[in-house]
């Protein structure tokens, strides 16, 4: 009986200080400062576990989820994890629609899908999931200033998918497939019409419309290119000059 009693007095210290240990843990909120010191420092690498830890640990309805969602959407695409940070931006708008993170959290997701198309040439995939989201972000937040931002990215987006476009046509009218250039060619023409690569879309149609004998169709794209690019340089020899107007006999 004495041994049981001294073994419980001995035991009782180690009881109260793994006690006291739990109790003086950081809460949440410290280790919230400690996190967003951290990304302020640039030390993604460390901030990102903590954040996802916070993410279980804050109660449900607390309105720093928020940030927290947003800030390891953000650590994940500083550490070069662009798949997973355009997922978890999304789900930040998808989960806090409300609040000021949520715009934000569709222009990063937008982002984090850019970075992976560095160049129109290669496949579009991951710039079409971009595009998709910055209209999403326009769609759902137009007077937010990420919108205004997204607005700028879509126009970068859509020179890509015209240059892209443009140099399939070209890959074909190299080859002298003329009638797949012209499907590439009248694609840049119709649908990225406010771009810098559709005028030279409308030179190449001429070419291969030339190049084929069809008459009509060159001289209706020649009227289209001096109507809506006025200032884009023409040889006479692709599109000859329209004929003046017959004038009337005089009396």
């Amino acid at each position: 009986m004495r041994s049981l009693m001294l073994i419980a007095v001995l035991a009782a210290p180690l009881t109260g200080a793994c006690a006291k240990k739990r109790i003086e843990a950081p809460a949440p909120l410290a280790r919230l400062d400690e996190a967003r010191h951290l990304t302020r420092t640039g030390k993604w690498t460390k901030a990102l576990p903590m954040l996802q830890r916070l993410a279980f640990d804050l109660p449900a309805g607390r309105p720093e989820l928020a940030e927290v969602s947003y800030l390891t959407g953000e650590a994940f695409f500083q550490t070069g994890a662009f798949t997973e940070a355009a997922g978890q931006f999304h789900q930040v708008a998808d989960q806090f629609p409300e609040t000021p993170y949520a715009p934000l959290g569709l222009l990063r997701a937008g982002d984090a899908n850019l970075r992976q198309w560095r160049k129109p040439q290669l496949d579009p995939t991951y710039g079409e999931a971009a595009l998709g989201v910055y209209q999403e972000l326009v769609g759902r937040y137009p007077d937010s200033e990420a919108a205004s931002r997204a607005n700028v990215h879509v126009r970068r987006l859509r020179n890509w998918f015209a240059e892209k476009t443009y140099l399939n046509g070209m890959f074909y009218l190299r080859r002298k497939a003329f009638d797949s250039a012209i499907i590439y060619f009248k694609d840049v023409v119709a649908n990225y019409s406010d771009t810098r690569w559709a005028p030279d879309a409308l030179l190449r149609l001429i070419d291969s419309y030339h190049a084929i004998g069809y008459a009509e169709e060159k001289k209706e794209t020649c009227e289209h290119l001096r109507r809506y690019y006025p200032t884009v340089r023409v040889s006479l020899e692709r599109c000859p000059a329209a004929p003046a107007p017959a004038t009337g006999a005089s009396p």
